[in-house]
């Protein structure tokens, strides 16, 4: 078993101790009421995505998600909050630096040894969600499940889900599919962008990711056989029919969307494997991107 393979099936223990997380450091978080926007690179900008939406649609306050890179620092926020699994992400770092003391900080952090906590107001750390692995599974959804904790979301249902994506078939078949088109619908629009992700990074397999209702103006020209269009959450109505009407496979489930997040975590590890690519080793990646 690699390295990922591993940290991918610890996740639903690691759901576990987020809610007590949630719990213990609800004063780092965000306030109801408060003008929030989520900062992170990649993988964290995802789940600042998700975050934003579930957030606003809990009606806890207006919520934004931006790339680190392309913070409007012209804009007001009573809170900036970070993902960052690292602590040592450039854009990530340069934004903290440049924000000072300006506004209320704080971060969900891996490592608590790095420059990022001493640039914010406050930190979460998840040092035990920590990851080997250059390409981040479990401290993404460990830190997204403190998030939606922390809304007052009860995530047994999420966490029972979570044992059974780990161990039960993938929805397809790694040795046919040519091409798989993530989608989701609101929250899980980031959910989809870092299904796509993973399997870029892991297995430099061609994916792309567009909201569920997008699909139909244009991507859907790529689908066909040994094509998959897989959905996270809901889908709209009539979108399997139109997916099979181009020969292509329509995956969905009934699972909790971050559950279902982690089935398409181990389908790019096993696509990797089925390409005779490593995993724990991909290529042009790093754990994190420090610029000079």
């Amino acid at each position: 078993m690699t390295y990922v393979e591993a940290e991918i099936a610890s996740q639903p223990q690691l759901w576990r101790r987020a809610v007590d997380v949630a719990a213990e450091r609800a004063a780092a978080l965000p306030r109801p009421g408060e003008r929030v926007a989520v900062v992170g690179c990649g993988t964290s900008w995802f789940m600042g995505q998700a975050y934003a939406a579930l957030r606003e649609a809990a009606g806890q306050g207006e919520t934004d998600a931006f790339a680190a890179s392309e913070f409007p620092y012209g804009r007001r926020y009573d809170r900036v909050l970070s993902i960052c699994r690292s602590g040592t992400t450039t854009e990530v770092l340069d934004l903290f630096g440049r924000l000072g003391g300006d506004v209320p900080t704080a971060a969900i952090i891996g490592d608590p040894d790095t420059p990022l906590p001493g640039l914010v107001g406050d930190s979460v750390i998840l040092d035990w969600a920590d990851e080997k692995s250059v390409v981040q599974t479990r401290f993404a959804t460990t830190a997204l499940s403190v998030l939606r904790a922390s809304l007052g979301e009860d995530l047994t249902k999420a966490i029972a889900d979570a044992e059974t994506a780990v161990s039960e078939p993938l929805p397809l078949d790694v040795s046919t599919v040519e091409q798989v088109t993530f989608l989701g619908r609101g929250w899980t629009v980031g959910l989809a962008a870092e299904a796509g992700l993973k399997m870029r990074e892991a297995a430099t397999f061609w994916t792309e990711s567009y909201p569920a209702m997008e699909y139909r103006h244009g991507p859907i020209s790529i689908t066909g056989p040994k094509r998959v269009a897989w959905m996270f959450g809901e889908a709209p109505a009539g979108l399997d029919a139109d997916v099979a009407a181009t020969g292509g496979s329509f995956v969905t489930s009934a699972l909790d969307p971050v559950a279902d997040l982690i089935r398409a975590q181990r389908a790019a590890v096993a696509l990797a494997q089925h390409q005779g690519f490593d995993p724990d080793n991909p290529r042009n990646l790093t754990r994190s991107v420090v610029l000079s």
